[in-house]
């Protein structure tokens, strides 16, 4: 029996600046693009991967309060709601890629102590994207 991850889930406040990120700078197909009323979901991932991850808008679930989904919106805006790590062969020149294309930059590639090198960006929306070398 084989088990793989299918879908990962992060909010999006923004659904073109996702696709300006995911897409565009990450070069992640897109694989759904789903709009109802005003929101719109987004489904991404790496060419050749079944693993994705959908951008959702967040605080939609409607058994929410307007309590919890301010909650939700300033945690995501402070940067600490969502996080993903994805890896890649050249950490290096991903990490110059994202550099250069104006995304926001928490960690430049790193020897950790615990065997990992890294690096770590925010998505648009504040979500922390790290990234291992493989």
């Amino acid at each position: 029996m084989n088990i793989d991850i299918h879908y990962a889930f992060l909010p999006h406040t923004d659904a073109e600046a996702a696709l300006g990120f995911y897409r565009d700078l990450l070069g992640f197909e897109v694989r759904q693009d789903v709009g109802y009323e005003d929101m719109r979901w987004l489904t991404v991932g790496p060419v050749g991967s079944s693993t994705s991850i959908v951008l959702h808008p967040p605080a939609v679930d409607p058994g929410i309060s307007d309590d919890e989904r301010d909650t939700i919106l300033t945690l995501i805006d402070k940067g600490v709601y969502g996080a993903v790590t994805l890896a890649t062969d050249d950490l290096d020149a991903l990490f110059a890629k994202l550099e250069a294309g104006g995304a926001d930059v928490v960690q430049e590639p790193t020897d950790q102590d615990y065997g990992v090198r890294d690096c770590a960006f925010r998505d648009p929306s504040g979500n922390l994207i790290r990234v291992n070398q493989i």
